[in-house]
């Protein structure tokens, strides 16, 4: 499936699941900030996902759980290297240059992008 593809079943699945209008489901929206994606919409979204797409999604594998509340990984409010490099082998889907930039905790949620989650089900899809 091409990438194209995938996004557009993703548009389909975000406009569903959060009530946004198509046009504002692009590469470089945030779910949680440009979507208004809750924890509740996450679960319904990786629902969503493993019965368009047919795989299964483990718990923590879409995106990371707890890491942000682990003084082994948070200091300061800002994500460690520990910590980054924690996430970068959980969530790989991520680009994690902004984060990288500015690792405040904050920013953990703006890498949570449209075009990351395009990476994770192409990810998938290909090692079916």
């Amino acid at each position: 499936m091409e990438r194209s593809e995938i996004f557009d079943k993703i548009q389909e699945i975000l406009v569903d699941a959060l009530a946004v209008d198509d046009d504002e489901v692009t590469n470089e929206a945030t779910l949680i900030g440009d979507l208004g994606a809750e924890s509740i919409d996450i679960l319904d979204i990786s629902f969503k996902l493993e019965q368009e797409f047919g795989f299964k999604i483990e718990q923590g594998e879409l995106f990371p759980e707890g890491i942000t509340q682990d003084p082994d990984y948070v200091e300061d409010g800002k994500v460690t290297a520990k910590g980054l490099a924690l996430l970068k082998e959980r969530v790989p889907h991520f680009n994690f240059a902004d984060l990288e930039a500015d690792p405040a905790v904050e920013n953990v949620t703006k890498i949570f992008t449209v075009e990351a989650l395009v990476t994770f089900c192409d990810q998938k899809l290909q090692a079916a």
